[in-house]
């Protein structure tokens, strides 16, 4: 039996019996924080259309098929929910680059090590941070998301998390990955002219503090604003031989 949505708090996001509720209440097509035309830069510019995606949390939105329309070849979608899973099963049975997969981030067993050139997380990694035992929660889905990337693949958080929240899980020793930081306004949201940030452009990098955190003048536009880390996995002996490239509005 399903719980009633209603019943449901922050505390059932980890549970796969919220979220088939939630997908059979709400239906129809839901895309978390941002579509892909605005996170088409960051992922154009550290995942190739010729790699193999994980998709994390996919639910029920429409970035895989966007990222298809935009030339990607191979995505693996996986999610919790098996209402979720079956609903985007028929719906793109006739799109033979998008597969799905019910399946829990904590265990992606089912993948041996280095399956993947890129990971896409919008909004996983959150939910689990909102669940019971986060922090143990959050520890396991980095530990597989880190095994499944190939060496030079590239995991894609988009969160709410600043550094002061996510750094801790993100950064520890275990994971050898350049990190790299970026943050967008929510979709709709209108820069004030009275604000004081020295910022160009939202695809230049946010250069972190040597304790990891946001510097110490970062101005923060849009309070609700997204943060996008673009963690390489890379190797302990060319960690500082990676650069970290500008990012251009049509990345090609």
């Amino acid at each position: 039996m399903y719980r009633d949505v209603s019943s449901c708090n922050t505390y059932n996001y980890g549970d796969s019996l919220y979220w088939d509720a939630r997908y059979i209440q709400e239906g129809g097509s839901f895309d978390w924080y941002q579509r892909y035309a605005a996170l088409r830069p960051f992922i154009r510019n550290s995942i190739p259309l010729s790699s193999t995606v994980l998709m994390v949390g996919c639910g029920n939105a429409v970035m895989s098929e966007d990222m298809v329309e935009d030339g990607y070849e191979d995505i693996m979608n996986i999610d919790i929910s098996s209402v979720a899973i079956d609903m985007m099963r028929r719906k793109y049975e006739y799109i033979p680059q998008l597969k799905y997969m019910q399946m829990d981030v904590r265990d992606m067993s089912f993948f041996p090590d280095e399956s993947f050139d890129g990971v896409i997380d919008k909004g996983t990694l959150d939910s689990l941070m909102c669940g019971t035992d986060a922090p143990i929660s959050a520890a396991q889905m980095l530990a597989e998301v880190f095994r499944l990337l190939k060496p030079g693949g590239t995991y894609i958080l988009i969160t709410y998390g600043d550094p002061t929240v996510r750094m801790p899980h993100i950064s520890r020793r275990v994971f050898n990955w350049k990190i790299t930081l970026y943050n967008i306004p929510r979709p709709g949201f209108h820069k004030s002219e009275s604000s004081t940030s020295a910022r160009k452009s939202y695809l230049e990098p946010i250069p972190l503090a040597e304790n990891g955190l946001l510097p110490a003048d970062f101005v923060l536009e849009d309070p609700d604003s997204h943060y996008i880390y673009i963690c390489k996995k890379i190797n302990d002996t060319n960690i500082d031989n990676i650069p970290a490239y500008q990012l251009t509005a049509d990345v090609l």
